[in-house]
């Protein structure tokens, strides 16, 4: 599997300016790759191209050779707000996707309670949403995701909303739960710290060309640890690379 980025620009009608100018990126099969840049630099909006959420003015994005241009279940997106169904609880929200989708209701059982313990719900399946904190809500939201089995999980910002320490817990969950299962993810965050810890490779957008700044290799072993010298070292650098952009 490869998710390849070619040449891609996208101007909205409303703007004289680009959003995205000439992305080129490649995603091998099993990679986790964050994406970072200041507020407007269009990470977001790659995201939602990605996904099918957004036509590309130019270029094209291809998942196994096959050009996207619509959302499909090859993709799964996670976003900030949770978007789970008050009215159902912990495991039917979880089901949720594969319902839908057709999927067999012994199968769904099955998927839904081995992901439910993959994020250490399993105890809450029969729980109410409203009974939920916010970090349990996201850790639904992401068994609910990782039920798809899709090629590719594309996260905006999961964990942004949440307070430091449930956002660190869940970033040691989500670190174990890839070491797990090696699916691809693409992650857009604004956490450099969240990046360096998660990626295997760091990708910088630029505000100013709306492009690709730099991409940095995350060559650290995992679990990984903040104040570990070499982690403390990539942190910053890529956030003078943010910083220097901003500036």
């Amino acid at each position: 599997m490869s998710l390849v980025i070619k040449d891609l620009s996208k101007q909205f009608h409303e703007s004289d300016e680009h959003t995205l100018k000439n992305v080129n990126l490649e995603i091998a099969s099993g990679e986790f790759v964050c994406v970072v840049g200041t507020s407007g630099c269009g990470k977001s909006t790659l995201l939602n191209i990605i996904a099918g959420l957004e036509k590309p003015t130019d270029g094209q994005v291809l998942l196994d050779g096959e050009v996207i241009t619509h959302p499909g279940a090859d993709r799964t997106v996670m976003f900030q707000e949770h978007g789970l169904f008050p009215w159902l609880n912990v495991i039917d929200n979880v089901k949720f996707g594969m319902k839908i989708n057709g999927v067999s209701k012994d199968i769904q059982e099955e998927k839904a309670i081995h992901y439910l313990k993959l994020v250490n719900l399993y105890d809450y399946r029969n729980y109410p949403i409203h009974q939920l904190s916010g970090g349990m809500r996201q850790r639904t939201a992401l068994a609910r995701a990782l039920t798809m089995d899709s090629k590719v999980l594309l996260m905006d910002e999961p964990f942004a909303s949440l307070d430091k320490q449930t956002s660190n817990r869940l970033r040691e969950e989500l670190q174990r739960i890839w070491m797990e299962t090696k699916r691809t993810i693409f992650f857009i965050t604004h956490s450099v710290e969240e990046a360096v810890y998660l990626a295997d490779r760091v990708v910088v957008l630029s505000a100013d060309t709306h492009s690709i700044r730099d991409i940095i290799s995350i060559d650290l072993e995992r679990p990984r640890h903040v104040y570990a010298p070499e982690f403390i070292e990539l942190r910053h650098r890529i956030l003078e690379e943010v910083r220097g952009e901003a500036v």
